[in-house]
């Protein structure tokens, strides 16, 4: 069909970027090439500081650390830098530090030229399990003078860090590689009704892995993506728990697997995550860019399948979600007058989250101007009619609330999509 208009426990972060403030949204997207570009990738080693007994390293996927110095005997300024240019302030970063004995070390991130610090850091000894870094051992240099958004971060900052025999990961957000993710599909597989299949490569060659659950033959059809951005874990996280909520074994559950086929890709970069890119895949290339266009192999693969599914099926594609994350909280949905498979699905879905979630208040961006198509959730919405958005979670959400909202988001969506194909005549 082709429309034609256009975890972790709860971390406490302290409130630096006024999470509780009303993000305003991003301009409108404009296209633009998505010819693949150069990228300049990072080398991989140990950074060596004998004199201290101290030790970084990136060697590991998702790591980023440019370059590093030693200031004096306790000061280390650590440069991280994007892809490539122009970029937006996604400015990801990741290592490890260990030494012989345990010593307090000050460690400067600085960034390359008009890039500021995004990410409040995130420790880990096991690269698993993962708390903020305590407020008292963070500061901030250079904030900008807005109160909430890109204008208010700052330059550079300084970690005080607690170091030793034991090592020590720091990073922007929970490390959620491929090993991770795949990890996690692999887990979740183990269901007899979900499967895990490959749908393509990416352009360094790793698989593109799809979970396809429920009732695989049914005409009535769902996708999830997620991850087309690398450093946004908390949009990857809130995608998780919304899919495992669909894989649960609840009454609602059950009845929505036999009516529906759900299909996700959780790693739609995967080559940008295990690089420790900021925000492109290694075509240089923004993917929530290329929906119109196709030049890159994982948008490709991903229009190829749902393209087949739809010829051989001959059915629909009733919804379509991609998870992001941004400042905080935002729906960006299609203009509700614009009617897709299932009318007004979104609109009352958000309604059903915004009175099952006390206080919360839904912070909704509707567009429609959706062609060309550009984005993900304009293409499941022309090409599909897909009742589609993307949902971009707060990058400083408490975990604990993230999966709250995900959990109720699911189970509210299969109750309204489960009501509306029982009544189709």
């Amino acid at each position: 069909m082709k429309i034609i208009i256009v975890l972790l426990s709860l971390l406490t972060i302290p409130n630096l970027y006024g999470q509780e403030q009303r993000f305003q949204g991003q301009p409108p997207v404009s296209a633009v090439s998505t010819d693949s570009k150069p990228v300049q990738k990072q080398w991989k080693g140990q950074f060596r500081f004998p004199d201290q007994d101290i030790i970084f390293s990136n060697e590991f996927d998702g790591a980023r650390l440019n370059g590093i110095v030693q200031n004096n005997d306790s000061t280390y300024t650590v440069l991280v830098t994007s892809e490539n240019t122009p970029i937006n302030t996604s400015s990801w970063y990741a290592f490890k530090v260990w030494g012989k004995r345990p010593k307090t070390i000050d460690v400067w991130l600085t960034y390359q030229s008009n890039n500021k610090h995004r990410y409040y850091p995130k420790l880990s000894y096991d690269g698993v399990n993962w708390t903020a870094l305590d407020s008292l051992q963070y500061e901030e240099i250079g904030r900008g003078d807005k109160e909430f958004g890109p204008g208010s971060l700052p330059e550079k900052v300084k970690l005080r860090l607690e170091v030793g025999p034991d090592t020590l990961w720091v990073a922007g957000q929970e490390l959620e590689n491929s090993t991770r993710v795949n990890a996690w599909m692999d887990s979740i597989s183990q269901k007899k009704f979900v499967t895990k299949s490959i749908i393509g490569k990416s352009r360094e060659g790793r698989n593109l892995n799809l979970l396809s659950i429920g009732n695989t033959a049914s005409k009535n059809m769902i996708m999830i993506i997620s991850r087309q951005h690398p450093p946004e874990v908390t949009g990857y996280l809130s995608m998780k728990s919304f899919v495992e909520t669909l894989a649960e074994n609840t009454k609602v559950a059950k009845n929505f697997r036999k009516e529906f086929a759900i299909y996700v890709i959780p790693l739609m970069n995967p080559d940008g995550v295990d690089n420790g890119f900021w925000r492109h895949n290694t075509g240089g290339i923004d993917l929530n860019r290329d929906w119109a266009n196709f030049n890159q192999p994982e948008t490709t693969a991903v229009k190829e399948f749902m393209e087949g599914l739809v010829e051989k099926t001959q059915g629909k594609f009733y919804f379509g979600i991609d998870f992001h994350s941004t400042w905080d909280d935002i729906y960006y949905t299609v203009d509700p007058k614009l009617y897709g498979n299932m009318p007004n699905l979104i609109s009352t879905w958000l309604d059903r989250l915004k009175k099952r979630i006390k206080g919360y208040d839904p912070n909704i961006k509707p567009n429609g101007d959706l062609v060309p198509t550009t984005v993900s959730r304009n293409y499941f919405f022309v090409e599909h009619g897909a009742e589609a958005l993307v949902f971009e979670v707060g990058d400083n959400t408490p975990r604990k609330f993230l999966k709250e909202k995900a959990t109720i988001g699911a189970n509210e969506l299969m109750w309204i999509m489960l009501e509306r194909i029982n009544s189709k005549p």
